[in-house]
This record gives C-alpha cells, structure tokens and sequence, in this order.
C-alpha cells in the first residue's frame, strides 16, 4: 500500500492543518491517516461509505460529512456566528461549524434568517455585532452577506451554495452577487466552500500554535 506523506508541519507555516478531502481516497489511505496518532485529524466531503470505514476511528458528522479525530480544547474567545439564509443551506454552514469547532474556535448556528424574511435578523443582531468574523452562507440570490455586512464592523464571509433553480445556475447567481456587494467587508469563498470559509475565519481570529 502507498504510505501516506502527512503534512505534519502546515500548521506551524500556514495556521490551518492539513485536512482530508475525502473524494477519490481509498478506505485504506483514510484509516491509516486517522490511526494511531494523538494529532488532530479531519476529512471533509466523505461519502456515506467512507463515513462508515472512519466509524471506529473518529467522531463522525453525517450532515458536515466530516470525521474528527482529537478535536482541539476550546479557545476563550468570542464566538464565531455561521448563519445560513435557508435551511437547505444547512450542510454547507455545518462544513464550516464543524471545521471551527475542531480547531477550538467556538461558534454559534443562525439558520434560515435569509432576506425574504428579513425582519428575522433582528433577534440576532446584537450577537453578531460581537463577533470578530462572521460567515453567511446563501444560494437564490446570495443577497444576506451584504445586507449583514452593511449592518456590523466585523468582516463577512460569503459563502454561495449550489441551492437554486434555473437562473440560479448552481451557485453562480449567488457567488456574483456577493461578489458584486455593494457593503464593503465582505471576502467570498468559493461555492459550497464551507471548509474554506471556516480556515478564512481562522487566519482573521489567528490561530494558536499547536502544542
């Protein structure tokens, strides 16, 4: 079997560790990757077959499609708030929630506060005017990263999902107009990047030197 060349050091040059994307490994690549080690571990994008074959190995979040092994102690910090416009856009948000939380930085959920029902934002408002990032994750039109961004001082982070129909051509709709925000602050990932988004957050908030 190919021995597996892990990336022991990207956290120390980058501040994000090496994470698994899961589509295209092999059964025996991910358990050798998640065996025997102290060290934190992740993969992203697992399919329910590869979930399975991690079962034993680490803690597994179905609807993330992430595994997690050693997660970090929590950080004293403010949270990091992950909203979503809809309730489709859930696993996306989740992607990140889950990256976050396995590095130690807390978050908290908002979900479905999108703008057709914009008054919903208003409970949550004074909890988000604390944070020091926060990520909006949108499809249709991709329009809550700006309306948020032009309400609190902290950066935004777009993050377009693929959830629409027609025009909305798979997330291209929602990554343009984010990316079109006439509210300044707002950085985008790219569709669906939920995990890109949460190691944006990272490198804003910084990350601690692993022990």
């Amino acid at each position: 079997m190919t021995q597996v060349r892990w990336d022991h050091d990207r956290e120390s040059r980058t501040g994000v560790p090496e994470v698994v994307y899961g589509p295209g490994k092999k059964p025996a690549h991910l358990r050798q990757i998640f065996e025997n080690t102290n060290e934190l571990r992740m993969a992203s994008r697992l399919s329910e077959e590869q979930m399975e074959v991690l079962r034993d190995l680490a803690t597994i979040y179905p609807e993330a499609r992430m595994a997690v092994r050693n997660p970090r102690a929590k950080r004293n910090m403010p949270v990091v708030p992950v909203v979503t416009a809809g309730t489709a856009d859930i696993p996306v948000a989740l992607e990140a929630v889950t990256t976050l939380d396995a590095m130690g930085i807390p978050t908290s959920t908002h979900f479905d506060v999108g703008v057709a029902g914009i008054h919903r934002l208003q409970s949550i408002l004074p909890e988000l005017a604390t944070a020091r990032v926060c990520i909006v994750v949108a499809g249709m039109d991709g329009a809550l990263p700006a309306v948020i961004a032009g309400l609190l001082r902290a950066p935004v982070i777009g993050v377009p999902t693929s959830v629409g129909t027609g025009v909305a051509q798979g997330g291209m709709v929602a990554l343009n107009t984010m990316l079109a925000s006439c509210s300044p602050g707002v950085a985008v990932v790219n569709i669906d990047n939920g995990f890109g988004a949460a190691c944006l957050a990272l490198k804003i908030i910084g990350s601690d030197a692993p022990d």
